[in-house]
């Protein structure tokens, strides 16, 4: 029996994946895409479906081919600095195939523009021409559900992976979605030993899969997904696609130019359907491309016009009428459509921007980003702060990709000199670690979460031992991937449907390669300040594991406050001193306005009582509850 449900977008696309009978499904935490695995994985008690939380992105995309190539339908969500890790052995899948016509495979991409949660904004359509594999990009939820479906069957038809681009305001949006029932029945697992798959051979292999492509380029051209809204014959003709698509039928309804403007959305984006968009430009001699983030749909709108000989002046971010960064909004898109059109509309009332000015903005107030209260990242990090500051060394730390990236944030300690992508850390300072003969001196350290040494930490830690570079590792080891999410780890004894699995002991890896291993409770800040200057001085490779289980996942399994906190008011020196309020920054501690000491508020201390620990003046009292 059918149905409608609101759905975020990841849910939608999660959804679509069961109507097309998906049978395996793997991925990695990463936002914007982390729901499409959380919401597979409670069908847990299908019997044809599996879902697990893979140690990166490569290793899950091997596994769903593996799924694949044996017949079955599987998916693969990663976020966009996913693709990178998974990018190599996609690209050799392009040139193999899936070697039947029973599996698919669909890579799910959720790209993050303007950077909500990740370090750049990369776009990975460029990526999809690279690595030879046709891509769809949905405009809508509702839209995302069916076209999952029809990318599962566009993978069998063609027995090859397909990829499928999301955005953050898709995957994170809701909106209502028809729901029907899902009719699965258990599939055969069985791969064809005749059958060799290879990329070698490079040459067969490349004009088999470009001769692929062509063939897939003729079925988009037919595509129902791709469309044309407006009149016949426009003065301007709007090119969208993703995100573009609603925000230029917003902005054509905001400047009532219905009669003047049409749409031609592309969600079949490569291999790019030259015959539709030709077919459609045409009708005007102006265009303009409205996406997000690149000018990808730009550039081969342009191409396919001087392929077919059609001379017409296109805009977008290549001409600057739309910022080439950042999201698309509705207000961008009028914006260059009244430069174009050189139509004199007002996009804002005058008195709407006088009650922005005068009345929105004083109220909007700024919040800073920190680690919450009672994050054992935030003891860490003050242990760190204050280690360093003792040794008085000039120090050098290296970072990785975390909720201790926060760090780097004005509500950080501002410890990390250099952070880049997920195992960065460990490898950059396995380089700074050996540049002794060129008078390199400073003592290295290396922060790295739990969930990210197991990504992509571990081969920099033993080319590290291997090569005898000289620096201390820092894993904070919270027990879970709490950045994204909640999600398990190999270090941890659950998987992604919350069964029990087997934990690789990160002391037990570390002493099999050669490494001095160390365990300490950053919540005790004296002794991991001892500790850390002490491995400051050791040997090789020096590895420090700082274990205390996230706050936020400790309270949901104890549901009880380790301490009550208290605070002397008469004891506190208040604004003169400030440790706990700002130099240690708890939001569960704040500045009385009145007595400009101490405050503490209850509704936000989690009770860890690190704040007692750290007070000079021993103003804070933890008590047992």
């Amino acid at each position: 029996m059918n149905s409608s449900r609101i759905l975020l977008g990841n849910e939608a696309i999660a959804r679509g994946a069961l109507k097309a009978g998906v049978a395996y499904a793997a991925g990695y935490p990463g936002t914007p895409s982390s729901e499409i695995i959380d919401s597979l994985s409670k069908h847990k008690d299908s019997s044809s479906l599996y879902v697990e939380w893979s140690v990166n992105e490569k290793v899950a995309a091997e596994s769903a081919a593996a799924a694949a190539i044996a017949g079955l339908r599987s998916i693969t969500p990663m976020k966009n600095a996913g693709l990178s890790v998974a990018l190599d052995f996609l690209t050799h899948l392009s040139m193999t195939g899936l070697g039947n016509r029973r599996g698919a495979m669909v890579v799910v991409v959720c790209d993050d523009p303007d950077g909500h949660s990740s370090g750049d904004e990369t776009d990975s359509r460029w990526l999809a021409r690279f690595s030879y594999s046709p891509l769809l990009e949905p405009t809508s939820i509702s839209e995302a559900k069916e076209l999952i479906d029809w990318a599962f069957d566009l993978s069998t038809r063609f027995a090859c992976h397909v990829m499928y681009r999301s955005y953050t305001r898709l995957s994170h949006s809701s909106a209502l979605v028809e729901f029907e029932d899902l009719l699965r029945e258990p599939v055969l697992a069985q791969t064809d030993n005749s059958t060799s798959l290879n990329p070698y051979l490079a040459r067969p292999k490349h004009a088999q899969v470009v001769a692929r492509l062509a063939e897939i380029r003729k079925y988009f051209e037919k595509a129902m997904f791709n469309s044309y809204e407006g009149p016949e014959n426009p003065a301007l003709i709007i090119v969208s696609s993703g995100n573009g698509y609603s925000c230029a039928r917003d902005a054509i309804e905001l400047l009532g130019l219905e009669a003047l403007v049409g749409i031609l959305k592309i969600v079949t984006l490569w291999p790019f359907p030259l015959d539709t968009v030709i077919q459609h430009l045409s009708r005007a001699r102006d265009v303009l491309v409205a996406e997000e983030v690149d000018p990808f749909v730009e550039v081969h709108v342009k191409s396919a016009l001087v392929e077919k000989g059609l001379s017409r002046k296109v805009y977008g971010r290549e001409s600057g009428h739309i910022d080439a960064y950042g999201e698309i909004t509705p207000d961008r898109v009028a914006e260059a459509i009244t430069r174009i059109l050189n139509v004199g509309t007002d996009l804002r009332q005058n008195d709407y921007q006088v009650l922005v000015t005068e009345q929105a903005e004083p109220l909007i107030k700024e919040r800073e980003v920190s680690w919450c209260a009672g994050c054992p990242h935030r003891a860490s990090f003050w242990a760190l702060t204050k280690a360093v500051k003792a040794e008085r060394r000039d120090i050098y730390v290296t970072g990785d990709i975390g909720c201790y990236t926060l760090d780097v944030f004005p509500g950080g300690k501002a410890q990390m000199n250099v952070l880049h992508a997920m195992g960065s850390g460990a490898g950059l300072a396995s380089g700074f670690g050996k540049l002794k003969q060129f008078g390199y001196h400073q003592p290295v350290v290396s922060i790295c979460g739990d969930s990210t040494f197991f990504h992509a930490s571990i081969p920099a830690v033993v080319n590290a031992v291997h090569n005898r570079s000289e620096f201390l590792l820092i894993i904070l080891d919270n027990r879970t991937t709490a950045m994204t999410g909640f999600q398990p780890h190999p270090g941890t004894n659950l998987n992604a449907t919350g069964g029990s699995a087997t934990p690789v002991s990160l002391e037990k890896l570390f002493r099999s390669i050669g490494c001095d291993v160390t365990v300490a409770d950053p919540f005790d800040s004296k002794d991991t300040i001892k500790t850390i200057r002490r491995l400051l001085r050791g040997q090789g490779v020096q590895v420090l594991i700082l274990r205390r289980m996230c706050e936020l996942l400790r309270m949901r399994q104890e549901k009880i406050k380790p301490y009550m906190i208290a605070i002397k008011s008469d004891q506190c020196k208040g604004v003169k001193c400030a440790v706990c309020t700002t130099r240690f920054g708890c939001p569960g501690i704040v500045l009385d306005p009145t007595t400009a000491k101490a405050m503490l508020k209850p509704e936000i201390c989690s009770g860890c009582g690190v704040c007692a620990e750290i007070c000079p003046s021993k103003a804070i009292e933890r008590r047992m509850p």
